[in-house]
């Protein structure tokens, strides 16, 4: 498509506002000449409705949309012998759209400018009354008074979903935090252990004492990388945690969140592919979040559907897609779309995937439904779960 047939481009919402702008101005118009005991002019109608033609355009190019309306509406006002003033719907849109859509300036002077051109030719004359500028004033100020609280409330809408955004993103990063001080606080504990053992057997058991000291060597390099991973994560204002630690979860545990989700009602299938090797903490426990919220949103989004988790081994990385037939979850307004995705869950699942130095793909299917397919870094030497 040509960027010339993309600037012409409207919605269902533009073609609602020009029928019912064309309905209502003829209709008005028809109540005022019946009054008179004539017909609406044809000229009239014709003008009216070309008129509200010209605001499916109203969002690209306002103010020749706005000109177009004001030169199409002396047509009406001629015809028309009844001097009554006359403020049609499609004119309040087009004068609606130059200030939403314009800069201050430009709409500042629309106005100024619409009030005596919208009086051309009523009455039968190009001189527009005093009482009739009047009455276009009152109304072309009601129209701008609009818009402009309109845009005011959309950029506080905008602003609110932002802050919440950050929000969300900063929780996530505190609970991921959490969760790494969790595991390197584990190899740690494991490592003092180790160590007494190693020094406990150093004399009469030397073999156990270097079966030991390898898996305090595997266990240091695993807590230096979480450490490591720790530290890019702003964890300030956390409170202290009223009760101990739990375990953390990891690919070990995806059956049992699997089987919760077919409890609740959706048909879930698993499957694994690849050889099933130990994989460091963080990138199990990001595994199991991907999964765990993946099959949390087909369950509140999808509706009556199915769902798909596959793990993949390979031999530098680990994959896991989860995918379902259902609707998917809707996306959130354009201002609160810090990263890709359609949620701040999905924005929870970018936080991870990227601190593990992966790749996230969340979006709707082609066929119907959602797909979400994480790959993170795992080569098969590196330390387990």
């Amino acid at each position: 498509m040509s960027k010339g047939t993309d600037t012409l481009r409207w919605t269902r919402n533009d073609a609602l506002v020009a029928i019912g702008a064309a309905a209502a101005d003829l209709l008005g118009f028809s109540l005022a000449t019946q009054s008179e005991g004539m017909p609406l002019p044809v000229p009239a109608a014709c003008a009216l409705v070309a008129a509200a033609l010209c605001l499916l355009a109203r969002r690209s190019h306002p103010v020749t949309v706005l000109a177009t309306v004001l030169l199409l509406g002396v047509v009406p006002n001629l015809a028309i012998p009844d001097a009554s003033p006359r403020f049609p719907l499609g004119l309040a849109a087009a004068l609606y759209a130059v200030v939403r859509f314009g800069r201050p300036a430009v709409a500042a002077a629309s106005v100024v400018l619409t009030v005596p051109l919208a009086s051309l030719g009523q009455g039968g004359t190009l001189v527009p009354a005093g009482w009739s500028v009047v009455a276009n004033a009152a109304a072309a100020t009601l129209v701008a008074a609009a818009a402009v609280v309109v845009n005011r409330w959309q950029r506080e809408v905008a602003a609110n979903h932002a802050l919440q955004a950050e929000r969300a993103v900063a929780e996530e990063r505190r609970r991921i935090a959490r969760e790494l001080h969790d595991i390197v606080a584990h190899h740690i504990t494991a490592m003092q252990l180790m160590a007494g053992g190693a020094r406990a057997n150093l004399a009469h058991d030397s073999e156990a004492a270097r079966e030991a000291l390898v898996a305090l060597e595997d266990s240091g390099r695993i807590a230096l990388r979480e450490m490591r991973q720790l530290l890019d994560v702003l964890r300030a204002g956390e409170e202290a945690d009223e009760a101990p630690p739990a375990p953390q979860p990891g690919t070990a545990d995806l059956e049992r969140i699997v089987t919760e989700s077919r409890l609740a009602g959706t048909e879930t299938e698993f499957t694994i592919e690849g050889t099933v090797r130990p994989l460091p903490p963080s990138v199990g426990l990001t595994l199991f979040r991907i999964v765990q919220e993946a099959l949390t949103n087909t369950r509140k989004h999808a509706g009556q559907a199915r769902a798909q988790v596959r793990l993949t081994y390979r031999r530098d990385e680990v994959r896991v897609e989860v995918c379902d037939d259902g609707a998917g979850p809707p996306p959130p307004p354009p201002a609160a779309r810090p990263a890709p995705g359609t949620g701040y869950g999905l924005i929870g699942m970018h936080e991870r995937v990227a601190l593990q130095g992966g790749t996230l793909e969340a979006a709707a299917r082609d066929g119907g439904g959602f797909r979400v397919a994480a790959r993170l870094p795992a080569p098969a030497d590196r330390g387990g779960e």
